[in-house]
C-alpha cells in the first residue's frame, strides 16, 4: 500500500473518532442543565405564576365593570276594568320588556387587607425566585455529582485498560519463555488468568460508563444527541476562607433568604386577618336603558327610560362568630412557629457548614496524599518491571505491584472527585455556588 495513502485513511479514522467523541466541559453542561433540564424549567414557569399573581390586575385595586342585558315577552287573557267604570277583556295581548346596563363596582377602603395581600403577593413571587434558585443549586450539585462520576469512570477504565495491556505484554513475554524452556506452562496459565480477570473489569467499567453517560444526558434534558467524553481536569477554588464563607453563608445562604420570605409573609397574613376588624366603604354605579311595549290594558303603550345612577356603600362585620378573633390569634402563633423555625434552621445550617467544611479539607488532604501515592506506586513498578524482565522476581511479585498501582491509581480518582464535590456543597452552603465559574 502506498505510504502517503495509509497516512491519509489513518488521519481521516482520527478524525472521524475525534468528532464522534466530542469533549463536554463542564460549562457547556452547566448552560445545558440551564436551558434543558426539565427541574429547572418547572421552576422557571412557577416564577412565571407568581409574577403573574403579584400583579396590580389581581391585587384588588382595581374596579370591577360588568355588563348586563335582558328581555322578556309575555302573552296574557287580561281583564281591565278603568276608573271612569269602563272595562276591557283582552286574550293573548302581548307585551315586551328590554333592558341593558353597564355596572361599577370599586372598593375605596377595606381596611388596608388589599395592601396587605398585594404586598404578600410580592413577597410570594421572591419566595418563588428564591426557591427556583435552590432547585438550580440543588440541580448544579446533580450535574456535577453524576458529571465527576462520569470522569472518575472515564479515567478508571483507562487505567483498568492500561493493566490490562501490561498483562498482554506479560502474557506474551511468558510464552516466549516458555517456548525457549526458560518457565514452565505455570507463569502462561498465571498470565492468562490475569488477563482475564482485567479484561472483565475492563468491560464492567465500560458498562458502567455508559450508564452514567446516560445519567449525565437525563440531567442534561436528553440534550446530548451523540458521543461525548467530559473533561477530566479539576481546578479547585484556591484562598477558601471559613469565617468569610460563614459571614456569606449567614446572608445568602438560599435556605435561611426563604425562612425571612416566610416570615414576611407570616406577617402579612396577620395584618390581613387584623384588617377585617375595619369596615369597608365601596363605590357603586351604573347606566341603564330599559324599554317596555305594553298590551292595550296599560295607560302606556311605550315607554324607554335612560339613566345614570351611584352611589356609596359602608360595611362593618361588627361580629362574626369569633372567626377573625381566632383567625388573628393563629397566625400569631404561626408567625411565631416561623420564627422558632428559623432560629433552629440556623443552628442546622450552621452545624451543616462546619460538617461540611471539615469534610472538605479532609478529603483535599487525602487526595494530596493520593497523588504522593501515585508517583510512589509507579516508580515502584517501574523497578519491579525492571527485575521482572531481569528474572528477579517473580510473576506473583510483578502483579502485586501492578495491582497495587491500580489500586492507586483508582483511590487518586475517588479522592479528586470526591474532594470537588465537598467543595462544591461548602460553597452552595455559603451561597456561593451560583457565582463560581464552572
Amino acid at each position: 500500500m502506498n505510504i502517503k495513502y495509509f497516512v491519509l485513511i489513518l488521519f481521516l479514522f482520527v478524525l472521524h473518532e475525534a468528532k464522534g467523541q466530542d469533549v463536554l466541559s463542564s460549562q457547556e453542561a452547566v448552560k445545558l442543565a440551564l436551558v434543558y433540564n426539565y427541574g429547572i424549567k418547572i421552576a422557571k414557569n412557577s416564577v412565571k405564576i407568581a409574577e403573574n399573581n403579584a400583579n396590580v390586575l389581581n391585587s384588588g385595586f382595581l374596579p370591577s365593570v360588568t355588563g348586563s342585558a335582558g328581555a322578556t315577552y309575555n302573552r296574557d287573557n287580561t281583564e281591565a276594568e278603568f276608573s271612569d267604570g269602563s272595562s276591557t277583556t283582552l286574550n293573548g295581548a302581548e307585551s315586551s320588556r328590554y333592558n341593558a346596563s353597564v355596572n361599577l363596582n370599586y372598593t375605596l377602603f377595606d381596611g388596608l387587607g388589599r395592601q396587605y395581600n398585594y404586598k404578600k403577593l410580592k413577597e410570594e413571587q421572591q419566595l418563588s425566585e428564591l426557591e427556583a434558585r435552590e432547585t438550580i443549586e440543588n440541580t448544579m450539585l446533580q450535574l456535577f455529582t453524576v458529571y465527576y462520576n462520569v470522569a472518575q469512570l472515564s479515567e478508571n477504565t483507562i487505567a483498568l485498560q492500561q493493566t490490562l495491556n501490561i498483562s498482554k505484554e506479560r502474557l506474551t513475554r511468558a510464552k516466549y519463555q516458555f517456548n525457549y524452556g526458560q518457565s514452565t506452562k505455570l507463569g502462561v496459565l498465571n498470565a492468562q488468568v490475569d488477563i482475564n480477570n482485567d479484561s472483565i473489569n475492563v468491560i464492567n467499567a465500560n458498562q458502567q460508563l455508559k450508564n452514567a453517560k446516560r445519567d449525565l444526558n437525563v440531567v442534561l434534558g436528553n440534550a446530548l444527541q451523540q458521543q461525548f467524553e467530559v473533561d477530566t481536569l479539576i481546578t479547585f477554588v484556591l484562598g477558601l476562607d471559613k469565617t468569610e464563607l460563614l459571614e456569606k453563608m449567614k446572608a445568602n445562604n438560599v435556605t435561611l433568604l426563604q425562612l425571612e420570605k416566610t416570615l414576611l409573609i407570616s406577617e402579612y397574613n396577620l395584618k390581613t386577618w387584623k384588617s377585617d376588624y375595619l369596615p369597608t366603604v365601596g363605590l357603586s354605579g351604573s347606566y341603564g336603558w330599559n324599554k317596555n311595549d305594553n298590551n292595550a290594558a296599560s295607560f302606556l303603550a311605550v315607554s324607554t327610560s335612560t339613566g345614570l345612577t351611584g352611589g356609596i356603600n359602608l360595611s362593618w362585620n361588627l361580629f362574626d362568630g369569633g372567626r377573625t378573633v381566632t383567625q388573628v390569634k393563629n397566625a400569631k402563633i404561626d408567625l411565631e412557629n416561623q420564627q422558632f423555625q428559623k432560629e433552629q434552621i440556623i443552628l442546622d445550617i450552621e452545624r451543616n457548614f462546619n460538617n461540611a467544611w471539615d469534610d472538605y479539607q479532609n478529603k483535599l488532604t487525602i487526595y494530596n496524599v493520593q497523588e504522593e501515592n501515585i508517583l510512589t506506586a509507579k516508580n515502584n513498578f517501574e523497578r519491579t518491571k525492571e527485575k521482572f524482565s531481569l528474572g528477579q522476581v517473580t510473576s506473583i511479585e510483578f502483579r502485586q505491584a501492578q495491582l497495587n498501582l491500580l489500586n492507586v491509581e483508582l483511590d487518586r480518582n475517588q479522592a479528586k472527585y470526591e474532594a470537588k464535590l465537598a467543595e462544591l456543597f461548602v460553597l452552595q452552603l455559603s451561597g456561593e455556588l451560583l457565582n463560581v465559574n464552572f
